[in-house]
């Protein structure tokens, strides 16, 4: 026996799913409708299918391909024009149907017991047998009455309330004999319902209703697509799970990882290859696809997420519907009955808020909120460069393939045969990066000076010696180690201009890209004695003799992410003691939390091997936190206004440069030594800039970004500065702990609030408008100075996250905790009113 399976729909009741894929592909327990069906034919031996097609014919064909794979033979009928409808396309295949055939549906889900409804048919000798279910709500579907002897009466397609006369529904399947579709004329568009069924109650032939037992649902509109879901979950169907019951209520794919602290409640189906985070909660009724990412602490109340879907860390789900390949970024929520569509992109801490629909391959930007349908527009473009460079997801949105392309974008802004040098830390995915990086440079006839797996301070050193146009350098973000940070340099070794970003974005987003001959295409070289060139700059810089007369004991703890080879051969050939800690690379990127653990750790090495002082290095090179001779750590603002307090002590009436947030304890120190303060935009771009151009600089930067010594390159140093401290401790005769005591003691603290991108422009401008012009300075954010002295409170939106700084800083704490409780409740009672306004207007 054949059955036809009906596939041509479009599904429009169920957009935005059904935009770029037909109704019976939509999963259910991550398997078409339409292989649930064909489960349900071979399950009653029905293993001859042939399926008509309509809208998107090849998901389907390129699904099933001919079926051997599921176990059935299946034959296709396109219809390339137009829709003949349900029966008119039955009717275009009637040579193939020779005998009693069944007609089912493609996008409804049932367990009909098939074989008893053709033995049914075949007993009452019909011509045309409807199998029939009953419903609470008969309104959407047609109305079938039979009579005692089970033959059909009289029916009516999708009646109104009023005329409401059975609950007995038409399914959609029927079991009909070949000469039934004489009826009907050939390629005329015609309908089971409407058309044939009428007709052959007209002409009297023998039309009998079976009143199949079992589930049975018509997948028509969102409600009850989730609905099926939930039902299929429960085993309120018969429905075969694509996965192996790993605990009751449970199916879990193949090559699935799920945290050990991941909290899950039955029934929840997990696909196969599926990353699931720490802390995790996924709640009873949740559908999770293949090649889903989860990251941690995320909660997932009843969703149904598609193959491929991202999830952000501390997102929530709420028993919406998350399509193919859609990105749902950190703490973002999407609400009850919200549907996003396929490739969509739902930026962090965004609200898609209840029974809201999101077509595919849209964009909703960071800390939006979305009350109505996104359905016309493109995806945005964003910004290639941050704050910092550029920036994303490891593999998620920084990929081989864009990396390739981003390194076409660089070097078609150099001259062709151009050199630039490539380095990296020693990740993997910084690895994978960059060679994919130098794949796109060397198509576009750039040569490479591979440094490979070097520490960002040796790469900025040498870069201006080497002579070539730029630099660039791959790392674990660090700050974010599921992140990528990609960093373009100049040929001096500082962060590339804003001009010069824009020049790559847009080559990237313009796809304005050289493509070289042959002959043109660039050359990789591994330049030998890198590191040498390095230590030779930095041993110019220090004094050696006061260094080998040190004896200095140093802890350096590398929290096994930077290579240890550099620093402790420099300290060694000085004369110094140099205990290193953790120096092996560890694959794994270290949470905050670990860290912290480290740094206790190291606190009592320093102290059980009475060590002048620890020091804990971070950020590829760039960054450190000192703990002292007692094992207390020196951080923040503290270890800021240190460094410029032994930099100052060795170079009276230098120049520091700072961050604009940076404690006022920089300028209380550099009036001791008649020195100048330079403070600068809170990027690392223009500490280096201004520490670059800027005479008589003797120091740059701050705890929170690394320090710069511009003598010897105009990148942060964490190597350069622990020999630093060694000579200057040994120079000035003192201890960690005693210039500690002796910083000024100002109160510095901040806070940070949830603002939205949209609110930022409007809050910066309320605070210009709200404050006396000579109180203000506008570096960066708005800072509010007291006039006779050195207290101010700044705000300061962040630049790649939707949120709002508040540092205070003042000699009195009092005024200090008054200042930052006044402030912060001006500005969430201004974004609460915006945010206000933002939805009366929608």
């Amino acid at each position: 026996m054949r059955a036809v399976l009906m596939a041509g729909g479009s599904g429009t009741r169920l957009r935005p799913l059904t935009c770029d894929l037909p109704k019976p592909m939509v999963p259910i327990l991550n398997r078409p409708i339409a292989e649930h069906i064909i489960n349900l034919l071979k399950r009653h031996g029905i293993t001859e299918v042939v399926a008509t097609l309509h809208y998107l014919p090849d998901a389907l064909r390129d699904y099933f391909q001919d079926g051997s794979d599921f176990g059935v033979q299946i034959t296709y009928s396109v219809e390339e024009d137009q829709p003949l409808g349900t029966a008119g396309c039955v009717k275009n295949i009637a040579e193939l149907l020779d005998e009693t055939f069944l007609v089912i549906s493609g996008d409804s889900i049932t367990d009909f017991d098939l074989t008893a409804a053709i033995e049914f048919h075949k007993q009452k000798k019909s011509k045309a047998t409807l199998i029939l279910t009953r419903v609470p709500n008969p309104i959407e579907f047609g109305v079938v009455i039979t009579d005692e002897n089970d033959r059909i009466c009289r029916f009516l397609e999708k009646p109104s309330t009023s005329e409401i006369f059975s609950d007995t529904v038409n399914t959609g399947a029927y079991i009909l004999e070949p000469e039934v579709l004489e009826y009907l004329p050939a390629n005329t568009e015609s309908d089971f319902s409407k058309d044939l069924f009428p007709l052959l109650l007209a002409k009297g032939e023998p039309m009998y209703g079976y009143i199949a037992k079992g589930y049975w649902c018509d997948v028509g509109h969102l409600d009850a697509y989730r609905e099926a879901q939930y039902h299929a979950l429960e085993r309120k169907v018969k429905l075969d799970f694509p996965y192996k019951e790993e605990s009751p209520g449970v199916w879990i794919g193949q090559n699935t990882y799920i945290d050990p602290t991941a909290k899950i409640e039955p029934p929840v189906v997990i696909g196969d290859n599926c990353r699931i985070g720490a802390r995790v909660h996924i709640e009873p009724g949740t559908v999770i696809g293949d090649k889903v990412t989860i990251g941690a602490d995320a909660n997932l109340k009843r969703p149904i997420v598609w193959n491929g879907a991202i999830i952000g860390e501390e997102a929530q789900l709420s028993a919406c519907v998350i399509s193919r390949g859609t990105r749902v970024d950190r703490r973002a929520h999407v609400l009850e009955a919200a549907v996003v569509g396929s490739l969509s992109t739902v930026g962090e801490e965004a609200q898609i808020s209840p029974g809201v629909r999101v077509w595919p391959s849209k964009k909703i930007d960071s800390g939006a909120i979305l009350n109505i349908n996104l359905i016309w527009g493109n995806t945005a473009q964003r910004n290639l460069f941050g704050q910092r460079g550029v920036q994303g997801l490891a593999n998620i949105d920084i990929t081989p393939e864009f990396a390739v392309k981003l390194g076409a974008a660089y070097g078609s802004t150099l001259k062709p045969g151009s050199r630039v040098t490539v380095s990296r830390d020693q990740r993997n995915i910084s690895r994978m990066v960059t060679r994919s990086l130098i794949a796109g440079l060397m198509s576009v006839g750039i040569n490479i000076q591979n440094l490979d797996a070097t520490a960002i301070p040796i790469a900025r050193t040498v870069i201006p010696r080497m002579g070539v146009a730029g630099g660039i350098h791959v790392r674990v973000h660090p700050d974010r180690p599921d992140y990528i940070l990609i960093e373009f340099m100049d040929a001096k070794g500082i962060n590339i201009s804003k001009a010069q970003e824009k020049k790559i974005e847009g080559a990237y987003f313009k796809e304005d890209m050289r493509r070289s001959l042959i002959h043109e295409i660039g050359d990789v070289a591994y330049p030998s004695q890198v590191a040498d060139e390095y230590c030779t700059a930095f041993e110019k810089l220090l004094h050696i003799d006061t260094l080998r007369n040190s004896r200095a004991k140093v802890v350096i703890d590398y929290v096994y992410a930077v290579s240890g080879a550099v620093l402790p051969q420099m300290l060694d050939k000085f004369g110094a003691d140099a205990v290193v800690l953790n120096a092996s690379l560890n694959k794994t990127a270290m949470s905050a939390t670990d860290r912290e653990t480290l740094l206790t750790q190291l606190g009592h090495v320093v102290e059980a091997l009475k060590a002048n002082f620890g020091v804990q290095v971070s950020a590829n090179g760039e960054q450190l936190i000192l703990v002292d001779e007692s094992g207390i750590p020196i951080r923040g603002e503290m270890l800021t206004a240190l460094m410029v307090d032994m930099m100052l002590t060795s170079c009276p009436r230098g120049t520091v440069v700072v961050p604009v947030h940076a404690s006022s304890a920089v300028e209380q120190i550099a009036r001791r030594h008649d020195a100048k303060v330079i403070r600068t935009k809170a990027n690392p771009t223009a500490l280096m800039e201004a520490s670059y151009k800027n005479a008589n600089v003797v120091l740059g930067g701050s705890a929170d970004t690394g320090f710069i010594f511009p003598q010897l390159h105009p990148g942060f140093d964490a190597m350069f500065c622990i020999a630093k401290l060694i000579e200057m401790l040994t120079i000035q005769e003192r201890s960690l702990a005693s210039v500690r005591a002796e910083l000024p003691r100002v109160i510095h603290k901040s806070h940070v609030i949830r603002c939205p991108w949209t609110a930022k422009g409007a809050l910066m401008r309320h605070l210009v408008e709200t404050h006396p012009a000579q109180n203000l300075e506008l570096i960066d954010g708005v800072k509010i100075c007291q006039q006779y002295d050195d207290s101010w409170v700044l705000v300061l939106p962040d630049a790649s996250e939707p949120l709002v700084h508040l540092y205070a800083n003042s000699n009195d704490r009092d005024w200090v905790d008054e200042t930052l409780r006044n402030y912060r409740a001006r500005v969430q009672a201004f974004v609460e009113r915006e945010q206000e306004q933002v939805v009366a207007e929608v």
